[in-house]
């Protein structure tokens, strides 16, 4: 029995295989940048949210300053200043009596 050896020739990258590969590689390179992207959009989108809230305190802010403004100009007369202490705090001058009378349902 004779024994016959076969040579093998090295395999040569076929058409196929070189388009298989590309596509493998282009749909990797594809999932990363579109994974990259909705990361970035995804930061645009909260940082979006967070200035829209920001914005609404902001101007919530420059009304309370703006009361807060015409309050430090009403303490400055000290009319205003004696009438407010005694109508919340009770407070009476010298030979002042201060009677509170409780208002009734329709007056309120």
């Amino acid at each position: 029995m004779a024994v016959k050896v076969v040579k093998r020739k090295p395999r040569k990258f076929t058409f196929k295989f070189l388009f298989f590969s590309f596509g493998v590689i282009s749909i990797v390179i594809i999932a990363a940048v579109l994974g990259s992207l909705s990361k970035v959009w995804i930061n645009i989108y909260e940082k979006y949210r967070e200035k829209e809230e920001l914005e609404a305190k902001l101007v919530e802010l420059k009304e309370n300053g703006e009361s807060l403004s015409i309050d430090v100009e009403k303490l400055q007369d000290p009319e205003y200043v004696s009438r407010y202490l005694k109508e919340k705090y009770f407070y009476s001058g010298d030979g002042e009596y201060i009677i509170r009378i409780p208002q009734s349902d329709s007056q309120k």
